[in-house]
């Protein structure tokens, strides 16, 4: 037996001798510098009632808030960001507005492209504010008209019915903390993971030939697609650091697919917080 033992330890040690070394294993892509990306999911100060992620927001040009705007416009400073990304469509009179705002010929509006981006844009020296949104559907009136053709009416209400609650503690949160406070709780992790958790619920209603979750929560993930498209053209060299303002209802979906691109390095509010 003990004969066996060693020829077999023998054996061992010869073919590990003779096993070709193993290649080394590539270097991490945190080892070199890439660019950054921070999302800042924002409520809509304008409130211009287009989705379901609104607030009740109060007026954003108060005193009171204009101080706010400009402590959390501090913060996002220490991201140091080259480019400013917001949501605007290509085709809108961005490039206007900004060079106006500039020029000192027109005010801020209430609205957060305006409020952040161009606010930030301006004290750090940017030449542009970059608009990154993309078009898309979300093709909900689709999906209620299933749930109620297959009796799951109430079910999807109850669902519809806890974003309203969402957006409502939304509301009285902002009336007893600060502009920074409130974005703070709308980008916590906890808050993101909530609201792309309730898209997959949503994404539940359908079955063959009549996929009505699953074809809504396609087409938000293409457009947040589209926009990532439009971002990542604005990254041209490993010293960028592009913040991007989108609405909150984006927050979830873009973190994803940027954590996901090997050649940026995604980044958070909470990190530049104090």
């Amino acid at each position: 037996m003990k004969l066996l033992r060693s020829a077999l330890l023998g054996t061992a040690a010869l073919t590990a001798l003779a096993a070709p070394a193993r290649a080394q294993a590539p270097a991490s892509p945190d080892s070199a510098r890439r660019p950054e990306v921070l999302v800042l999911g924002v409520y809509h100060m304008a409130n211009p009632g287009r989705d379901v992620y609104n607030v009740e927001a109060d007026d954003v040009l108060a005193p009171k808030r204009q101080r706010e705007i400009a402590e959390l416009v501090a913060v996002l400073k220490r991201f140091q960001p080259t480019k400013i990304a917001v949501e605007a469509s290509p085709r809108s009179d961005l490039a206007k507005r900004y060079a106006d705002y500039v020029a000192g010929t027109r005010p801020l509006s209430r609205n957060e492209v305006e409020q952040i981006g161009f606010r930030l844009a301006k004290e750090l020296g940017h030449l542009a504010v970059h608009p990154a949104d993309a078009d898309g559907e979300f093709p909900l009136p689709r999906v209620l008209k299933y749930a109620k053709a297959t009796g799951q009416g109430g079910r999807l209400d109850s669902q519809m019915t806890q974003v309203g609650e969402w957006v409502k503690a939304t509301d009285e949160y902002l009336k007893t903390h600060t502009v920074l406070q409130t974005l703070r709780y709308l980008n916590s992790d906890a808050n993101v993971a909530r609201e792309v958790g309730w898209h997959y619920l949503i994404a539940r209603y359908g079955e063959p030939y009549d996929y009505a979750g699953p074809d809504l929560l396609a087409e938000w993930y293409r457009r947040n697609l589209r926009i990532y498209n439009e971002v990542a053209k604005l990254v041209a060299a490993p010293h960028d650091r592009v913040l991007v303002i989108f609405g909150s209802g984006h927050l979830g979906w873009l973190r994803q697919i940027f954590a996901a691109d090997p050649t940026v390095r995604l980044r958070k509010l909470d990190e530049f917080a104090p």
